[in-house]
């Protein structure tokens, strides 16, 4: 069974930039692209009758977008499978229910209604910590968004060397013939600041070892992506952030939180990665 990509469509300018990745996106992965509208319309006006062919303004409103991100992905990518569908729910709990269907839900960065001071929008962030899939926030400039650097950004936390994030990476990178840049921050703590050098170097040596580890068994199964190992000295959210201004994604991972079936522990890290990345950011749950 083919999972799609599946994008949340909202009819604003950030929506449609997600439509246009996500079409892009499901070409290079040879995936079908589903386009989901949420609108709890039928909450507010279902209650009135409706008489003959007159349908509710909402209702219409909704059809409305979903047809434009339908004629946008299909201009965008000709002889792409599409499929569409309206849901009557709340725009997070429609995508995180179409997450455990998909390959990855798409989301703008921020949708209508937005204050534009927001640096993400509160259905992205609460798509972000609640999927059961990978979830990507499309942002930044076009030419992060259009794979113009070829480049795939890693984060490596060391927390597991099996993260379900390098397979992702990997997959990305094969699929956009892009090499991976595998990232890991790593700092002295407070009380060898003034260490010699020597126990500087193992913590250097501790990083490197974390990147081959993480990356060992999933690069064997890409030959042909070329991996960049970086450890970096400093904070992870500086170090990734920094680096994604020239990544066409980022890719991080996120784990699960104890004792609970739904949530994910985004973490410091991840909330900073994106509300601010320069590129798309693709979270992606430990299994």
């Amino acid at each position: 069974m083919e999972l799609p990509v599946v994008v949340g469509v909202d009819g604003s300018e950030a929506g449609l930039e997600a439509v246009d990745w996500a079409a892009d996106e499901a070409v290079r992965q040879e995936l079908p692209l589903r386009l989901v509208h949420a609108s709890l319309w039928e909450h507010y006006e279902g209650m009135s009758p409706s008489f003959g062919d007159r349908r509710p303004s909402e209702r219409v409103r909704a059809e409305n977008i979903i047809a434009e991100a339908v004629e946008r992905a299909e201009a965008r990518q000709p002889g792409l499978k599409i499929s569409s569908n309206i849901i009557v729910e709340g725009a997070v709990t429609a995508l995180v229910e179409e997450s455990v269907r998909a390959y990855a839900v798409v989301v703008g960065h921020r949708g209508r209604g937005e204050l534009t001071g927001l640096l993400l929008g509160s259905v992205g962030l609460g798509v972000a910590a609640r999927a059961r899939g990978p979830v990507i926030v499309v942002r930044g400039a076009v030419e992060n968004r259009q794979d113009a650097y070829h480049r795939v950004l890693l984060g490596v936390s060391g927390v597991s060397a099996a993260d379900a994030s390098v397979d992702f990476a990997f997959r990305a990178a094969d699929r956009r013939g892009a090499r991976v840049e595998a990232v890991h921050a790593w700092r002295c703590p407070d009380h060898e600041s003034t260490a010699s050098f020597d126990t500087a170097r193992e913590h250097l040596r501790r990083a490197e070892t974390t990147l081959t580890d993480a990356v060992r068994d999933v690069a064997a199964l890409y030959p042909k992506v070329t991996v960049d190992r970086v450890p970096v000295e400093g904070l992870a959210r500086k170090a990734l952030l920094d680096a994604a201004v020239t990544a066409d994604l980022l890719v991080v991972g996120a784990q699960r939180r104890q004792g609970r079936s739904l949530g994910l522990q985004l973490g410091l890290v991840n909330h900073a990665l994106l509300h601010h990345a320069a590129c798309p950011v693709a979270v992606v749950p430990q299994p």
